[in-house]
């Protein structure tokens, strides 16, 4: 398996935020790490809500309010919408290795030395 660790920044370049991503493959489209990403910070949500921290994925109001109730499940596809939408959107960039992605299918090496910032520059709210 090799591994990758995203970091959220702020524009500042605080580290906000980190998350570390295991890949079968030695090389991943931007699309797939957005994937990967979406898909872990669910899982961490919906295993502790008290303790996630705010990352790429934000459930929208009505998700919020259905979730303190009961079931504490996340639209993954709706936020993997609205996460690749805020990327085609400039909503966040994405950096690898201090340079700029701009295309979701290029290619990214999975290794424990890539570094990947994701920069948010709009809140991303699902609804």
């Amino acid at each position: 398996m090799n591994t990758i660790t995203i970091q959220d920044e702020s524009a500042a370049g605080a580290i906000l935020n980190e998350i570390t991503l295991k890949f079968s493959e030695e090389y991943i489209s931007v699309s797939a790490l957005i994937k990967a990403r979406i898909k872990q910070e669910i899982f961490q949500y919906e295993n502790n809500v008290e303790s996630y921290k705010k990352g790429l994925v934000v459930p929208g109001s009505l998700e919020s309010k259905l979730n303190n109730k009961k079931a504490k499940s996340i639209d993954a596809e709706k936020q993997l919408y609205i996460a690749l939408d805020a990327f085609k959107n400039n909503g966040f960039i994405l950096l690898v290795d201090d340079e700029q992605v701009v295309d979701l299918e290029q290619k990214v090496l999975v290794d424990a030395s890539t570094v990947v910032s994701f920069i948010k520059l709009t809140p991303l709210v699902g609804g």
